[in-house]
């Protein structure tokens, strides 16, 4: 039987941006070394690979070197493979079962809804080494289970920022999101960028997970439930965010398809 992979642009409306992810709804159970395998040749953030269950779909998600337990945007872009290759009539949820719990995806319009686990972090102290390797003056920094999330003073130096990503790997967390305040004029609330050299990725273009912290953290500081949020990689990537309060949190986002293909072993 043939092995089917797609890749789709995640957080994005147009082809070339946003975060490329590789989908494989596989026909049958494949080993974990057979998906890392995959995962290393597709040499994305991440590959994506779904099983049929009676209500929903199994998901997995490999960087090019690790299993991680949640990916945003390769869900995301599972999401719109189901539904563009007739998996999933388009009124129907995507279900997904993962090793972060029951995640849930949604068409609204144009874009679609993710239902994931909010995020929240911890006061933490920060090595003197953190800012050297990103080469900015921190604002805060807490830390959660992606690694530091840094607040720094201005969209400016979160676009401009070029960390040493060798001298990251020998921090006590190898991963960071760094935030800031959106500018006045902007139509943003705020922007991030994450940094996962301990992940096998110096920089990952957009992602789910790491907007999963910033939800609470936002909303502590601005007091408001709706964001709309801008990822500002080289490729750039567009999250809406709605949290509450809670364990849940809503990321909104877009998705393209710009290749499909055949595994042939």
């Amino acid at each position: 039987m043939r092995q089917i992979i797609t890749q789709v642009d995640a957080f994005t409306d147009k082809p070339f941006a946003g975060n490329p992810a590789a989908v494989c709804v596989l026909a049958t159970p494949q080993a974990d070394e057979w998906m890392q395998n995959v995962a290393q040749e597709m040499n994305l953030s991440e590959t994506a690979f779904l099983l049929k269950q009676d209500d929903g779909f199994n998901l997995r998600w490999f960087t090019p070197t690790v299993e991680v337990p949640l990916c945003g945007h390769a869900t995301l872009a599972s999401s719109h493979v189901l539904w563009s290759e007739g998996h999933l009539s388009p009124d129907e949820t995507a279900r997904f079962y993962t090793k972060s719990g029951l995640l849930i995806a949604k068409r609204k319009d144009e874009w679609i809804e993710l239902d994931f686990p909010v995020t929240h972090s911890q006061a933490t102290i920060a090595p003197p080494e953190l800012s050297e390797a990103l080469g900015v003056a921190l604002k805060s920094v807490v830390q959660n289970y992606l690694g530091y999330l840094v607040e720094v003073a201005s969209e400016d130096l979160v676009r401009q920022m070029q960390p040493n990503f060798q001298q990251m790997k020998s921090l006590p967390m190898a991963n960071v999101i760094v935030t800031s305040q959106a500018n006045s004029d902007s139509q943003y609330d705020f922007v991030s960028r994450f940094f996962a050299p301990g992940l096998g990725i110096n920089e990952d273009p957009v992602t789910g997970a790491a907007h999963c912290c910033l939800a609470s953290f936002w909303r502590d500081r601005l007091n408001k439930d709706q964001f709309l949020a801008y990822q500002a990689s080289s490729r750039g990537g567009v999250v809406k965010v709605s949290y509450g309060g809670g364990d849940r949190v809503l990321l909104s986002g877009q998705a393209i398809r710009v290749l499909r293909g055949e595994l042939i072993s």
